[in-house]
């Protein structure tokens, strides 16, 4: 069986590029199902031209009852390897229409039969930090021990040590317990993709992603940390319980043969989002690769008439 080729890297951005420039002119406007909807469809269009016999593992699937991109289609040209797919037209749906920061588009690719498949399982308690502290992150560890031992790995002082978490109330007593111990936190509407991703990456200022979010972008996660050499752990989080086994990083994506690819629609701390110009548009992506460990930053102009 074909493996994915390394070519496929900046086909990639073709992808994730054609549906942020489709979000773009929805920024703000406070029609988040609209926003998807031109994203998702603009996605698939452009998914189709790529080389490779995909599978979606991960797609808008049953929980955004999208009627395309969905767990199980077949996505690709059907003339190159043989791959799972994980895609999110647009993570943080809420933060595209309502013009707030950190909205991305994203797909992630890996060998077929690497992806871990969630079904019909939601929502996932997790924890990811980068690759300093991969090793010394517990998820069944008290908060205060992981972020201690998160500090002693990156010798910071706790108080240096800042901890990403979505605003819901669910996390209302893990909040509490963040603060005790003396970090910080960023509390963050959406988008845990992108929040997920900073805390490999130099310079971002953020250190650690705790709590329960998608487990869809528990998967994308993984590949982007199987990238970036940083860690993920969760446990899937049904009926308002954790259950289960602990899923590592591997468990999530099992090979380092992984493609990342996501481009800004809102500005973030990771890129920036749709810029209009005079001539069209501007974007920022990034591409990632797991057997090489490339990482690439790119800014593309694009002509619109």
């Amino acid at each position: 069986m074909a493996i994915p080729d390394r070519n496929l890297a900046l086909e990639l951005i073709r992808v994730t590029e054609t549906a942020a420039l489709a979000a773009a002119p929805w920024v703000g406007r406070g029609q988040k199902d609209l926003a998807d909807k031109a994203a998702v469809e603009a996605m698939r269009k452009m998914i189709n031209t790529v080389d490779m016999a995909g599978v979606v593992v991960i797609g808008e699937g049953e929980k955004d009852n999208a009627p395309m991109l969905h767990n199980g289609e077949s996505v690709g040209n059907q003339e190159g390897p043989a791959c799972d797919v994980a895609v999110d037209p647009i993570d943080g749906t809420s933060l595209t229409a309502n013009g707030m920061n950190g909205a991305i588009s994203v797909i992630a690719l890996a060998p077929r039969g690497s992806m871990y498949d969630p079904k019909t399982s939601f929502y996932m308690n997790k924890i990811v930090t980068g690759p300093e502290s991969a090793a010394v992150i517990d998820i069944q560890a008290p908060t205060a021990v992981n972020i201690a031992a998160v500090a002693k790995a990156k010798n910071l002082s706790i108080s240096d040590i800042t901890v990403v978490v979505l605003n819901r109330p669910r996390h209302d007593q893990l909040v509490k317990e963040i603060r005790e111990c003396g970090a910080r936190i960023r509390l963050i509407q959406d988008g845990d993709v992108a929040a997920a991703i900073e805390t490999a990456r130099p310079n971002t200022g953020i250190d650690l992603l705790m709590g329960i979010g998608g487990t869809p972008e528990g998967v994308i996660t993984a590949a982007a940390m199987i990238c970036l050499g940083g860690a993920i752990q969760g446990q899937l989080h049904i009926d308002g319980k954790s259950s289960g086994p602990i899923l590592s990083t591997r468990d999530l994506v099992n090979s380092d043969d992984v493609f990342l690819a996501a481009t800004g629609i809102t500005d973030g701390e990771l890129i920036k989002g749709i810029r209009y110009t005079s001539f069209g548009a501007v974007s920022q992506s990034i591409v990632m690769r797991g057997k090489s460990k490339t990482v690439r930053v790119i800014e593309t102009e694009h002509y619109l008439k």
